[in-house]
């Protein structure tokens, strides 16, 4: 029964190739289909129904897309939490993706210690984004905060201020703490596209008295479009999906006054209230959760496209 077990003489060796890839694949597949698929073909069923609670009493049809959309008060949080996801994602392409292609190209150079310097601008990547969220908290505390204590002690106290508690700066503070958390990956990507540029293309440009500029735009930024890709869509798919870091730095009402909403913290207090509100509603919930779910994947898809027909292979 052993040597059965162990050889079976039936199976050819692609057949036994197959069912051992299949053994593999299957705790990585049952994981996707109830943490992933499941959940979001719920979400298209509840969407639909009208809920009291956790008690479904009804088909509700379009209604609670409806409201999400133009009745008022729902639609005012959720244009309110959608251009904040929309300022989100123009700022990280803007200070974290550009910073992460000038870092790329810094450490393409050969610099000396680049290899420390990758492993450093990798780092906070790797940690965990509470830990991230509770120490930054820490960091722009207004009173013993390291941020404002070191302004003070450089002269400039004036410049001290509560970050997270005033609306014109609480938003552009979690936009940093999130390029500074997330900038180490884009890097490496950049670094990966660059690095497969021939040496020789680069050479004979500078031969030829092309400015380090004229390199950059002319050279590199068009042979790197397939990390390009990569990089702006994972930052559209993150920043529509931004919830860890607003709720762990400002809490899940998006204060202060709803400037730091997005629509991760809006779908959650939807779907199961607050602390201070025990309104909740599957319904809405589900229905907000199914549109981003849309709008996602339509302009993901739409941006692949575009993207890649400025991809140049060599």
């Amino acid at each position: 029964m052993g040597g059965w077990f162990v050889q079976p003489h039936f199976m050819s060796p692609r057949l036994r190739r197959q069912l051992w890839i299949a053994a593999l694949l299957a705790p990585a597949l049952l994981l996707l289909v109830g943490f992933v698929t499941l959940p979001i073909l719920s979400a298209f069923v509840y969407a639909f129904y009208q809920w009291q609670g956790l008690a479904r009493i009804g088909f509700a049809g379009f209604e609670n897309f409806r409201l999400i959309l133009f009745q008022e008060p729902f639609s005012t949080l959720t244009w309110n939490a959608f251009f904040h996801n929309v300022v989100v994602f123009v700022a990280l392409m803007v200070v974290q993706n550009g910073t992460a292609f000038f870092l790329a190209w810094m450490l393409s150079k050969g610099l000396r210690l680049h290899r420390f310097h990758q492993v450093s601008l990798f780092l906070p990547v790797i940690l965990s984004t509470v830990i991230i969220g509770f120490l930054w908290k820490l960091f722009l505390n207004p009173l013993f905060g390291l941020v404002n204590q070191g302004l003070i002690a450089v002269g400039l106290a004036s410049w001290a201020q509560p970050w997270l508690g005033q609306p014109s700066t609480a938003l552009a503070s979690l936009i940093l703490v999130n390029a500074w958390h997330w900038v180490g990956f884009p890097t490496l990507v950049y670094l990966a596209g660059i690095q497969r540029i021939p040496r020789e293309i680069l050479e004979a440009a500078e031969i030829d008295g092309a400015s380090e500029w004229r390199r950059i735009t002319r050279i590199v930024w068009p042979l790197v479009a397939p990390a390009t890709t990569i990089v702006v869509i994972l930052t559209f798919i993150g920043s529509f999906n931004w919830f860890e870091l607003p709720y762990i730095m400002s809490g899940l009402e998006g204060p202060p006054f709803h400037t730091t909403d997005v629509l991760g913290l809006y779908f959650y207090r939807t779907a199961f209230g607050t602390v201070s509100s025990a309104l909740q509603d599957f319904g809405r919930g589900s229905a907000l959760a199914v549109l981003i779910f849309l709008f996602i994947l339509a302009v993901s898809a739409w941006w692949v496209r575009l993207l890649r027909r400025r991809e140049v292979e060599f």
